[in-house]
């Protein structure tokens, strides 16, 4: 019965193909933001993955730089350093920075760290142009993503930055490009006012605000420490909330993308079930239009169950070919979105199982139209 539904498709070729690319181009949306939501979660880590910390120490009772705002003494990294299990610790900056371009503002999130430290965020092996941090002040490195070139000057507050060096791959949790400044140059930024809101404050009787703050102090362990019990430790006697690699991960990959999840889940779910309606609208207007011959093969004695078998077929076929052209779709245009977006074989699989049943589910009204029809109207029309 096979080749009746082959015929049935040939017979009307042109609209079977324009409606399965269609189709297909909707499905190869679903699958471009499941990549979204893969991307996502890679984003999250990029940054994590490069410090490598065991411990991210912040303000009490706030879930850490990048859920909330956090504020904690540069001079908390000696104090965390002393700690029996500490090996390294060093205070770190995380805020957003719209930077100056010819092409208009590019906003960038910003990692202040102390260039003659212990501990360097930068990944060397990201590192595509140029070098890291060897001063103090006015040097920046940038991620390839912001425009920038090795060399390009930019003006941040009431100073100027020289790009020395250009990276490739990194990004903050949010999505936008990580640029690396001095500690110092960080925190002039963050927690320094104006000169005119200094002596503003000034005439109020409030004093200046101390910029020797950090968002974080991050540490690593000695070989040999549990990360737990040393993490028990910091909270008990600093008063400061401490969360782990671990536990710092699940507070990015799940708290904060969480609602965006949800967001994507919907879209993808609204999607897939319009794309079953479009096949279904289809699949009865085929029927229709072949009722006639229905009645004809009703009339001969051709049970129902093979000419089921064959709306059952073209729907599969149909349903198959929006899934290949939707995944050819996918990957020619994943690359033009501004985020990361991760196109992966078990959500392609995934999708391919839900496009199956989505095409059963659609076949059901064209057999419900062949269960119903007369075959009486093969007689006299």
């Amino acid at each position: 019965m096979i080749n009746l539904a082959q015929k049935e498709i040939a017979h009307t070729f042109g609209k079977f193909i324009v409606t399965a690319i269609g189709v297909g181009m909707l499905l190869g949306i679903v699958f471009v933001m499941m990549g979204v939501y893969r991307g996502m979660i890679i984003d999250a880590q990029v940054l994590l993955d490069d410090l490598d910390v065991d411990f991210w120490i912040v303000q009490e009772n706030t879930l850490g730089p990048f859920a909330e705002a956090s504020r904690v003494h540069e001079d908390m990294k000696d104090t965390i350093r002393v700690i029996q299990g500490i090996d390294k610790s060093e205070g770190m900056t995380f805020q957003n920075l719209q930077l100056p371009s010819s092409k208009g503002a590019v906003r960038v999130f910003a990692v202040g760290y102390d260039p003659f430290g212990d501990i360097n965020p930068i990944n060397p092996k990201r590192i595509t142009q140029g070098r890291v941090l060897k001063r103090n002040h006015y040097e920046m490195v940038v991620t390839d993503k912001t425009g920038f070139k090795l060399g390009s000057v930019i003006r941040l507050g009431r100073d100027d930055y020289k790009v020395v060096g250009v990276t490739h791959g990194t990004v903050s949790s949010g999505g936008d490009p990580l640029v690396y400044i001095s500690l110092k140059d960080a925190q002039e930024l963050q927690f320094l006012y104006s000169n005119a809101r200094i002596r503003n404050d000034r005439a109020r009787g409030i004093k200046s605000v101390n910029s020797h703050m950090v968002n974080a102090v991050v540490a690593t362990k000695k070989s040999g420490y549990d990360v737990n019990e040393v993490a028990h430790d910091i909270r008990r006697f600093k008063y400061k909330s401490v969360y782990t690699k671990e536990e710092q991960k699940t507070i990015l990959t799940k708290n904060l993308i969480k609602m965006a999840s949800k967001q994507i889940g919907m879209f993808t779910v609204i999607l897939v079930i319009v794309s079953t309606i479009i096949i279904a609208l289809i699949i009865y207007t085929m029927t229709l239009e072949k009722m006639k011959e229905i009645a004809i093969m009703k009339l001969i004695g051709i049970p129902n169950s093979m000419i089921i078998k064959m709306i059952v077929q073209e729907t599969l076929i149909m349903g198959l070919l929006a899934f290949i052209s939707g995944n050819i779709f996918a990957h020619l245009i994943y690359t033009k979105f501004p985020k990361r977006v991760v196109l992966e074989t078990p959500d392609a699989f995934a999708l391919f199982i839900v496009v199956v049943i989505a095409s059963i589910l659609a076949s059901l009204v064209g057999v419900k139209k062949v269960i119903s029809a007369d075959p009486a109207q093969a007689i006299g029309g």
